[in-house]
């Protein structure tokens, strides 16, 4: 659970460094088609079995719309009017809406110290919003990327919930199967992501297209686009998803997104290596809030 912070911090640090160079929603589209072609040669026995594809098509429509396409696309619009340190921490707001999206949409109370914890994560979120005066919340003024990132992570919430519950007629012995000789057998991870991000490409290659069509700019291609193309596509996409899928599996979706509040610790460190962006002293309070947000939803009783 701490690897796909670090790389989903990395992957923030790019895409503001790529604002001007490669427009938010083309970047995204370049980031999920690179992972597609790199998962082809691991997942491609599940494009054989049709008849799995047709009987979740709808599920994977939207676990794929929301993981891979709104997710990545909101962020990347929201990283060009926004930092990667403050994209990062209002994204630590996630496990307020993990919780609402479990206990309105799937039955799941949460516990007191999910609760507790959650709270201590928003604290954090808001002393980042006022910049570290209680009384500018009063007078706060959103910019477009605060608002983009606030889509982006209630879209991540819903595709970590369906990642975890999945529908009933998927489960057990309805699991998809893929042909292997004359057997069959479950879907493996590069099989499932690869599927995920070929229906993520509809909403992300759709969404591109809308983006050029009103006049983005072209691409500035380059050494260090090319390089960060190929982070964005093997890091934050292959690696991180497989290392979430599993801790979802494991830990449950509610106690992933406390961990996922690691990634603006990581964002700073990188913004000021990479950016010149030095966090303030309210950063370091708000750190602090969100790892004791981790600790205390993580305790056991």
């Amino acid at each position: 659970m701490t690897v796909p912070p670090l790389l989903w911090a990395g992957n923030a640090v790019v895409g503001r460094l790529m604002v001007g160079q490669v427009p938010p929603l083309t970047l995204n589209a370049l980031r999920w088609s690179l992972a597609f072609l790199l998962l082809l040669p691991l997942g491609w026995r599940v494009l054989r079995e049709p008849r799995a594809l047709k009987t979740r098509w709808r599920h994977l429509l939207l676990l794929g719309t929301l993981g891979v396409g709104m997710y990545n696309a909101f962020q990347y619009l929201a990283l060009v009017s926004s930092t990667p340190i403050n994209v990062t921490l209002i994204a630590a707001s996630m496990p307020v809406w993990m919780l609402a999206v479990g206990a309105l949409f799937y039955g799941v109370q949460p516990q007191r110290r999910q609760i507790a914890g959650a709270a201590l994560s928003l604290a954090g979120v808001a002393l980042v919003i006022a910049r570290g005066d209680p009384a500018a919340l009063a007078r706060v003024q959103f910019v477009a990327g605060d608002l983009y990132i606030v889509i982006a992570i209630i879209a991540w919430s819903f595709y970590s919930w369906m990642l975890a519950r999945p529908p009933a007629h998927l489960q057990g012995d309805g699991q998809p199967r893929v042909q292997d000789g004359t057997a069959s057998r479950p879907w493996d991870w590069s099989e499932t992501l690869l599927i995920q991000v070929m229906f993520g490409l509809v909403f992300a290659l759709g969404a591109s297209g809308l983006e050029q069509a009103s006049g983005a700019a072209d691409i500035r291609w380059s050494a260090a686009v090319v390089a960060a193309l190929a982070y964005v596509a093997i890091g934050p996409a292959l690696i991180a998803y497989r290392c979430w899928g599993l801790g979802v599996s494991l830990g449950g979706p509610a106690l992933a997104a406390f961990f996922s509040n690691l990634t603006p610790v990581f964002a700073a460190l990188l913004s000021a290596a990479l950016l010149g962006e030095w966090p303030q002293w309210y950063h370091g309070v708000a750190f602090g809030l969100i790892v004791a947000g981790i600790v205390v939803s993580a305790a056991r009783r």
